[in-house]
């Protein structure tokens, strides 16, 4: 969850290329986009895409459109759609207190499928100690590798 939650602020690894998406309208309403896609052997499915669109009055993002290659490798027409609609303030700190997915059609969002809200968001300045990081003792480390691989 945190994935989607903490959308746009993830999209700043290296490999990452960047271009104008057609604009989304949803209800009558136009929504400017971007296009996220990756550099070939980027991550585990480079092969993924994602589409954000963004409020024009207010820059604020509205959708996020992304396909799903992880078992194929294969590029995919098939987006999915999580609108963005109902953000809050938390600790000088603008969060989605909701994400609400939605049923798609031809790559457009259509009805409201289901729709997950936040409680007791909390955002502090505190710097976390890196043992909170830390390797559990007897864990190992595993190296994830493509199912297909």
């Amino acid at each position: 969850m945190f994935y989607f939650y903490a959308m746009p602020f993830v999209f700043a690894d290296d490999g990452i290329v960047y271009s104008d998406a057609e604009p989304l309208e949803f209800e009558g309403v136009n929504y400017p986009g971007m296009r996220i896609a990756y550099e070939s052997n980027i991550g585990f499915s480079p092969e993924d895409e994602y589409f954000i669109h963004y409020d024009e009055g207010t820059n604020e993002m509205s959708w996020l459109g992304y396909t799903v290659t992880y078992f194929t490798k294969e590029k995919s027409k098939d987006v999915h759609w999580i609108r963005y609609d109902d953000w809050g303030e938390h600790n000088g700190l603008r969060l989605p207190n909701s994400l609400s997915w939605y049923t798609y059609e031809n790559g457009l969002p259509t009805e409201l499928r289901n729709k997950v809200e936040f409680t007791n968001i909390s955002v502090n300045e505190n710097e976390l100690s890196e043992e909170i990081f830390a390797k559990p003792g007897g864990a190992d480390y595993v190296v994830p590798t493509h199912p297909n691989d």
